[in-house]
């Protein structure tokens, strides 16, 4: 990837280069940010990189500063977990944000409402559809109104929009929900080539779980199979990489469980600890209700760890490669049976594993920026 140069808002730009904002409500920084972070502001340095302007507005956390330049892009924080929405659509309608071609409008579930708020084109990045989640998070009052608004509101009032989803499998479920197919790219995660590291697999059965502590990510499948596994496997480990608001919940889990003896909790880890417990893993699992892609998965897959996550968890069926990468299950004796196959059987694993690292190098970050930026160039295009 190109090196990023600084951020210059007040320099005029080349001819074929674009003004781009991106409205996500989080960013990487903030606690609750995970993969689909990751993908947004890979792409915005991405495309930075490429020459263009880039600005990304997302909410405030903690004493994250109103406004930061970070790898040549201008990072706008406004409002909470809420009214970041209202607010980033305003900051955009009432040119806050300054000239813009062209918006990104990150619809995780709730949506900017970014096509009604300016006159330039509007396309809508989807990671997943939330048909399942909403349930899961929220109350039923609440559920309703928030799939109302994904399912029915926000197709019609991005009905003239281009739209980016991460896998064919979001794509499909954006045309079940009335969005033309013609309309809808695929633009897949790109996978981060592993540094290079001495670090090799644990000397005893690990299971991994990476990525955000919230309901949804049903950790708790992980902490039952390992009750059920742990006399199998008497030195069984489980690794629990990341952060959320659900954490105290699943730490009881693990001790209704009978398995907080053997599960540890490591919250946020930097690059380096992360590199290295990916590697120690015998297998990634990711009992996800439902992920747009995985990019946990692509990053096990890097370092020759197989996954397991389940069959209808949504983008996991594109970058698991089922009995050839990893192991997609039907249900919970299913998730078990796979772990414990892996955990059992050293070749298979092993097989597994190097196919994966093989696929993950077929999706990388260059080939998605390149493809993204096309999107927007169509996009301003025919605007």
């Amino acid at each position: 990837m190109p090196v990023n140069r600084p951020f210059e808002p007040d320099t005029a730009l080349d001819p074929g280069l674009l003004r781009v904002a991106f409205l996500n409500w989080r960013d990487t920084t903030n606690p609750e940010g995970g993969g689909s972070e990751m993908y947004v502001e890979t792409i915005a340095e991405g495309l930075a990189a490429r020459g263009h302007q880039v600005t990304l507005v997302c909410a405030k956390h903690g004493d994250s500063p109103p406004v930061e330049i970070r790898n040549g892009i201008r990072i706008v924080r406004k409002g909470g977990k809420l009214d970041v929405y209202p607010k980033a659509a305003w900051a955009v309608r009432a040119g806050r944000i300054g000239p813009l071609d062209v918006v990104v409008d990150v619809q995780n579930g709730l949506p900017f409402c970014s096509s009604v708020a300016t006159r330039v084109p509007t396309v809508v990045l989807v990671h997943h559809v939330h048909r399942e989640q909403w349930p899961v998070v929220y109350g039923q009052v609440r559920a309703h109104i928030g799939w109302w608004l994904e399912s029915k509101f926000a197709p019609y009032i991005y009905r003239r929009s281009s739209y980016v989803a991460v896998s064919s499998r979001t794509r499909e479920e954006l045309i079940d929900l009335g969005v033309a197919a013609e309309r809808i790219s695929v633009v897949h995660n790109g996978t981060q080539p592993p540094p290079m590291s001495e670090h090799v697999p644990s000397p005893n059965p690990h299971i991994l779980v990476l990525g955000r502590l919230v309901p949804h990510k049903r950790v708790e499948h992980v902490l039952e199979s390992a009750r059920e596994l742990r006399e199998k496997y008497p030195h069984l480990q489980v690794s629990i990489v990341g952060e959320g608001w659900w954490r105290p919940q699943l730490e009881d889990a693990a001790h209704a469980q009978g398995v907080a003896d053997i599960t540890t909790f490591f919250g946020h880890v930097d690059e380096s600890t992360k590199d290295r417990l990916l590697r120690e893993a015998w297998v990634l699992a990711l009992p996800s209700l439902k992920e747009g892609w995985g990019l946990v998965i692509m990053e096990a897959a890097a370092r020759g760890v197989p996954a397991v996550a389940y069959a209808d968890a949504g983008g996991v069926v594109e970058s698991i490669a089922d009995g050839s990468t990893g192991v997609l299950a039907r249900n919970h004796d299913d998730f078990t049976a796979a772990l414990d196959r892996l955990l059992r059987d050293g070749d298979l694993r092993h097989s597994l594993g190097s196919a994966a690292a093989l696929r993950s190098a077929e999706f990388t970050w260059e080939s998605a920026i390149k493809d993204f930026e096309q999107i927007l160039l169509d996009a301003v295009k025919r605007n």
